[in-house]
Parts: structure tokens; sequence; C-alpha cells
């Protein structure tokens, strides 16, 4: 377990799948995001834990005190063979947002995507969470034309790469 800021960053555990759908699906409503072709309704967001045990996969949480405030994941591109992986369900509570530890999470899994070997790391996002994809940028993240993969989420209308190797 990693220590950031006053926070246990960790991966996440079968115990805190009701937690962090929770705190993604908390998100959408607070910012009024689109709830149909994007994270919100993936069958994933209910069954993290079980998501993310592929060995090139990580989900790290942000806890506590035992509360999961957010939390951050790679993994395998779906609808792909290449060797691209996907910044996943990168989703903070409000309280816990302007802490760096958006910063530490994104850096925490683009080190776990090098360390696995993935060549390309692929994000998707929407128009309304820019400070987000001001974040990516510093990461050197770049936009893309449109999507890659076979996501589902068709609401989904920012589309960014990055180069891992």
């Amino acid at each position: 377990m990693l220590q950031y800021n006053g926070y246990n960053i960790r991966v996440i555990e079968n115990k805190d799948n009701d937690q962090v759908c929770a705190v993604i699906k908390g998100v959408f409503y607070e910012l009024g995001l689109p709830l149909v072709g994007t994270a919100y309704a993936d069958k994933d967001t209910l069954s993290m834990y079980e998501a993310y045990q592929d060995p090139r996969s990580i989900y790290y949480v942000v806890e506590k005190e035992g509360s999961i405030f957010g939390g951050c994941g790679i993994k395998q591109l779906s609808g792909t063979h290449e060797n691209i992986c996907e910044l996943q369900k990168f989703y903070f509570h409000k309280s816990l947002r302007g802490k760096g530890l958006g910063k530490y999470l994104l850096k925490l899994c683009l080190d776990f995507a090098k360390e696995v070997k993935y060549d390309v790391c692929y994000l998707e996002s929407t128009s309304a969470l820019k400070t987000s994809h001001h974040l990516y940028k510093i990461f050197g993240f770049e936009n893309l034309n449109g999507p890659m993969g076979d996501t589902c989420h068709h609401n989904c209308d920012v589309h960014m790469t990055k180069k891992l190797q």
C-alpha cells in the first residue's frame, strides 16, 4: 500500500466493488454526464475487482479510513489485438479533487502499463471533463480524431493516446 497526501493508494480488492461503483456513478450524477454509452453503463462498473484480474491489468483505489474516494485503472483495449492498453474508470469524488492524487494515480497507471510492456495507452473522455484533459496533456497524451477499439462508449467525444515505449 502506498500513501499520498493522507490517503492510501492500493490495488482494488473484492470488498471494494460497491464503493467504487458508487463513486463512479456519483460523478456521473454530480456532473450531469450521459449515463448511456459511457462507463456508467459498463457491466464492469458493477464488478470492478473481477474486471481487473488479468496480469496485464490493474485498478488502483484511493481510500481513507475504510472509505473509497476514487480510482483509476489500466486494461487491454477491448476490440483490438494490438498491444494497446486503455486508461479506464478514472473517477474521483469531489472531495478528492485538487489534492494532487490524480497526477499520482495517473503516473502509477502509466508506470504499470510500461512495466507490463504495452506500447500505447488510449483513453476516452467527454468534453465536459476539461480539467482531466489538461492533466492528460501534461502527461503527453495527444488527441485523436476518433475512437479506437470497441469500448461501446459512443457518448465519449474525446479520444487520446500516448506512446509508452
